[in-house]
């Protein structure tokens, strides 16, 4: 954000430099899905970015993990444990669940309470925001997507994208270079995590 911005901005995270990872045929036939879930209304004192991770699984593999709002340990290994407030977790999660996680050590953080905001098992999408807890992300809201990307009619020539975006405020006394690299340095690993434990949990070959 520019010195002297004085209302909110429409992000456009598909122009950042996250997404260099993907064809201009993944781009391409991502865009809808990005125009739909990836773009924030970026106020003063705000940040807002979108990490792309490739995964040789899929889509359906994949989903089976990002969708469990109730156990994110299994691939943010930055949790240590996940409490649900008001539902019984698997099929029952719903828009307005609350989890609250406890987070490992050598953070700057100790707990977070998130709401889920969006799990649209149709289209593989799923929100959350951060309403409390002891950490440094504040009104972190988060959009995960999981799509199936790639030509021809072969399983080989297909490949999952994972998108995961997100708008934060930036903390006082912090630039939004800093809270956008710690920011993304999170959703980053765990991306990363989420393709290891994915294509591990394919069969053999």
């Amino acid at each position: 954000m520019e010195d002297g911005d004085s209302g909110p901005r429409r992000s456009t995270p598909a122009e950042e430099e996250h997404l260099a990872g993907l064809t201009e045929d993944e781009y391409a036939a991502l865009r809808p899905v990005i125009d739909a879930h990836h773009r924030y209304d970026v106020g003063p004192g705000q940040c807002s970015s979108i990490l792309a991770q490739r995964i040789r699984a899929p889509a359906a593999t994949v989903w089976s993990f990002v969708r469990r709002f109730d156990r994110p340990q299994v691939y943010k290994h930055f949790i240590r444990s996940c409490a649900l407030k008001d539902a019984g977790g698997g099929e029952d999660l719903r828009p307005g669940c609350l989890r609250e996680l406890s987070v490992i050590t050598g953070l700057p953080a100790s707990t977070s309470m998130e709401r889920l905001d969006l799990l649209d098992d149709a289209r593989r999408a799923i929100g959350f925001t951060i309403i409390g807890g002891e950490h440094r992300l504040r009104n972190y809201r988060s959009v995960t997507t999981v799509d199936e990307v790639g030509g021809g009619d072969g399983e080989e020539s297909r490949n999952t994208v994972v998108l995961e975006s997100y708008v934060v405020d930036v903390p006082e006394g912090n630039t939004v270079e800093d809270t956008t690299l710690f920011a993304d340095t999170v959703v980053r690993l765990n991306l990363q995590n989420l393709a290891s434990v994915a294509e591990a949990a394919l069969p053999p070959a």
